[in-house]
């Protein structure tokens, strides 16, 4: 196969950028996944290769993220670190499975307010999960829930090191200048090498600092192409899977989107969801753990030039040539290191100008992601997502069946007199009007029907003239024909005159095949293309 060289010179550049801020990554959220630093870079390696080739997006990097780590370090309390490959390629199976059934259409019904959450949530999670890392504490026995944990912690407090504190701030503070005023350049990619050499020196006694390195809590840290795994199945892999599945799709297809809108271009969504399943069961194959798309790479890909998938591939190439070399060096990394790095990364996840704008635009949504937040914190991330998503959907459950509408009145003489949206507004604007247009908005099926018929049995009375407009009208179903009939029935049955305008072609179709009513209406001249032509007919001007 032929390879432009300027394209392979200009993803060379991005592909392996992007590199040298996967490996201490991948490291990180390795550990913070209760996994080892080698589980961390045969994902890396082998999930962002699979998902270059068989995605459908030119910039996703997929490999360990934040997003996962709450979910898989909770299952390696439970059921061992053994297991991880298991739950990978469980993981893929599932995702391949909704590939088939193509499922990701189905993604609608998990709303942004869900994801943020959660987001938020694991963001809390990795951070507080660093206690031990940043205060030099050892030896403290882990608890499957979240809240023991940081309890245990906090009880060992007068343990606390002050080496390590002054480490661990003295890190973070440096990511957090880097990001500040070298975006271009992630803090990780020069301050993991600091972070090794100071572990060094302490580790061989040349100062005085005493440093715990990621070598004291892993004794193999070193380069494998393939970690040969025992494969076992129960059903807490299963569960486990089913949530991790959830998340990488969403992080998957949710990353992809934010580097079309960087790049102006359209990924495909099957076939990512093809690369996502690859990934997920090669790399489980191999000896890794569960993997998803990696926002703050992706991004960092986009921005460092990447315009081809061969960029997702140099990356990963790159990725196991310098872990051949170096990763065993990753042995003298002081635990107040990475616990600088997964904070940082933490403090990156938190999305505070989604929570402003759903602050301002949409308050239940915002009480929602905090209600998903507090429990995939509190309790457990996967009940924090099944819950969120109940929630989310008995909201929306809930605002169809309000039978959403706008409602203006007109004059003959006048025009345009009053207009309202919401039932309060509806019920107080009385004009001295001879017209009212009544708006459908959004779906006219069985869960709000009996709304909309309502508002006719109890008002509308004093006018002449009553216009059904259902050009916002996107879905109608045999109940909300019936109800457009009944509506029809007793404006008429007041003998008030009935126009239709604005219908969309797919609720006409119903109409047409379903509604005797509507054919009258029709058959007498009635029915307008729009609702400018049926004022028009009764001789109000909207000029």
């Amino acid at each position: 196969m032929h390879i432009d060289k300027k394209l392979f010179l200009t993803n060379l550049q991005s592909g392996v950028t992007v590199s040298l801020i996967s490996i201490p990554l991948s490291v990180s959220l390795a550990v913070a996944s209760n996994a080892s630093p080698t589980v961390g870079i045969l994902t890396a390696m082998w999930a962002g290769l699979m998902a270059a080739i068989f995605g459908g997006s030119h910039y996703n990097i997929v490999g360990p993220t934040g997003a996962l780590s709450g979910i898989i370090a909770v299952f390696v309390i439970t059921q061992g670190a053994a297991l991880l490959p298991s739950l990978a390629v469980v993981t893929g199976l599932i995702v391949l499975l909704s590939y088939f059934l193509r499922l990701e259409r189905y993604l609608i019904f998990v709303p942004g307010s869900v994801i943020h959450g959660f987001t938020l949530g694991v963001a809390f999670i990795i951070g507080l999960n660093q206690l031990n890392g940043a205060l030099g504490l050892t030896g403290l026995k882990q608890h499957p829930e979240f809240v023991a944990n940081i309890k245990e912690s906090l009880v060992h407090l007068g343990n606390t090191s002050m080496s390590a504190l002054g480490i661990f701030l003295l890190f973070l503070a440096g990511l957090l200048l880097f990001k500040k005023y070298v975006p271009k350049l992630p803090g990780a990619i020069f301050l993991a090498p600091v972070g090794i050499f100071l572990g060094y020196l302490s580790e061989k006694g040349l100062i005085s600092l005493d440093l715990i390195t990621l070598g004291e809590k892993f004794t193999d840290i070193s380069f494998k192409l393939i970690e040969v795994s025992h494969f076992t199945w129960n059903i807490e892999i299963l569960k486990t899977a089913l949530v991790v599945a959830l998340v990488a799709i969403l992080e998957t297809m949710l990353s992809a989107k934010i580097a079309d809108g960087m790049t102006q271009t359209k990924y495909n969504e099957r076939h990512e969801m093809l690369g996502l399943s690859m990934a997920n069961i090669v790399v489980g194959l191999f000896g890794g753990m569960p993997a998803t798309a990696a926002l703050a790479r992706t991004a960092l890909n986009v921005k460092t030039g990447a315009t081809n998938r061969l960029s997702g591939i140099i990356n990963s190439v790159s990725v196991a040539v310098i872990a051949a070399f170096f990763l065993s060096s990753f042995q003298f990394i002081p635990l107040p290191v990475v616990s600088a790095i997964l904070v940082f990364v933490a403090i990156g996840m938190i999305e505070k100008g989604h929570f402003e704008r759903l602050w301002l635009a949409d308050r239940p949504s915002f009480w929602v992601a905090l209600l998903v937040a507090l429990v995939t914190i509190l309790i457990d991330p996967m009940y924090g997502i099944l819950i969120g998503v109940a929630v989310a959907l008995l909201l929306f459950v809930r605002k169809i069946t309000e039978g959403p509408c706008d409602v203006k009145l007109n004059s003959s003489e006048k025009g345009l007199l009053a207009e309202g949206r919401d039932e309060d507004e509806i019920k107080h604007i009385k004009e001295d009007a001879d017209i009212a247009l009544y708006s459908f908005r959004g779906k006219l099926c069985y869960l709000n029907s009996k709304t909309h018929l309502s508002r006719f049995e109890n008002g509308f009375r004093d006018y002449k003239t009553i216009i059904l407009r259902l050009k916002e009208v996107d879905f109608i179903d045999m109940d909300g024909v019936e109800v457009f009939d009944e509506i029809v029935r007793l404006l008429e049955k007041r003998g008030q005159k009935v126009l239709v305008t604005g219908v969309f072609d797919p609720v006409e179709a119903v109409l047409d095949q379903l509604s005797h009513t509507y054919e009258d209406l029709k058959n007498n001249s009635l029915v307008f293309t729009k609702t400018t032509e049926a004022l028009a007919s009764l001789g109000i001007r909207t000029e």
